[in-house]
């Protein structure tokens, strides 16, 4: 039987996910796919697809196409990547722009979720689900893929991102002012 923390966690995932996919759609124009490489691109620029296939769920075939959708659409663009083999995706400045309009319709359509909350509240909250959230992965593969559609600036400050750890295994987050 489920549990009444486990049904108002389902709940308010299922409605935050729909919020956050109707508000970047609107937006940006962009599916969750799509937004989703921007934003990974925009914190990870010079990527590989095969690293963004990872990070995007899709096999390797699909993220060419998608990739293919977003050079068409003047958002990213290939340059050499570090061997003869690779390729490295980094974001046009309407790439960049379009990144910057999914971060924006993913806090506008998420905030309000929390206006019935004191700060007090909004604090544990946050504590909360930064415990949660730190036990999502095991990786960095996984935590990459969960960050997709992360505002690294958000989580900068202290306590910091609750999965720095697996995140970061390999290669850092790269510092933004």
């Amino acid at each position: 039987m489920t549990t009444r923390v486990v049904q108002l966690l389902g709940v308010t995932s299922l409605a935050a996910v729909e919020r956050l996919r109707a508000a970047v759609a609107e937006t940006a124009g962009l599916e969750e796919v799509e937004a989703s490489a921007l934003v990974h691109l925009q914190a990870w620029p010079g990527a590989s697809i095969g690293e963004l296939a990872g990070v995007v769920g899709r096999s390797q075939p699909a993220t060419v196409r998608l990739v293919d959708r977003l050079v068409a659409a003047e958002l990213v663009r290939r340059e050499p990547g570090p061997d003869r083999r690779t390729l490295a995706l980094v974001l046009t400045e309407a790439g960049a722009r379009a990144a910057n309009r999914v971060l924006i319709a993913r806090a506008e359509a998420l905030a309000p979720l929390l206006d019935g909350l004191s700060q007090g509240d909004r604090a544990t909250l946050e504590r909360l689900l930064g415990q949660v959230t730190g036990g999502l992965t095991e990786d960095r593969p996984e935590a990459v893929h969960v960050c997709r559609l992360c505002d690294r600036g958000a989580c900068r400050a202290s306590p910091g991102c609750p999965l720095e750890v697996t995140a970061t295994s390999g290669r850092p987050y790269p510092v933004r002012p």
